[in-house]
């Protein structure tokens, strides 16, 4: 079992700034792929970005330029800056982490950018 906890959500003026960060434990593999997903009410989940444990990424296209995903393995730390936040990315931003057993997900930080 793998818990993910999220922090550093909140409300933003647009063209502001936000990092958020999740935290794993538990049975962490050596090799996994963590990052963050968003679900606005009424839309479908989708991904915004991913690292995997060797340092390999992908990001949206709403978001390429504008968010950077990092991580801590030491620390099963994922993290994610985002700079020129939009109203648009307003939603709940869900940590994910998926290894060879399965996907796990955080409960969620609410982000929201105020035009």
């Amino acid at each position: 079992q793998v818990q993910l906890v999220e922090s550093g959500g909140g409300l933003v003026q647009a063209g502001g700034s936000l990092r958020l960060a999740c935290a794993a434990s538990g049975r962490i593999w050596s090799f996994n792929t963590m990052g963050w997903y968003r679900q606005a009410p009424g839309t479908q989940r989708e991904m915004v970005a991913t690292m995997t444990t060797s340092g390999s990424t992908s990001y949206a296209d709403s978001v390429k330029d504008r968010f950077t995903i990092s991580r801590d393995n030491s620390e099963n730390t994922v993290y994610l800056q985002m700079n020129n936040l939009k109203a648009e990315d307003t939603a709940a931003y869900l940590c994910h982490y998926n290894d060879w057993r399965g996907t796990y997900w955080g409960q969620g930080t609410q982000v929201t950018v105020s035009s």
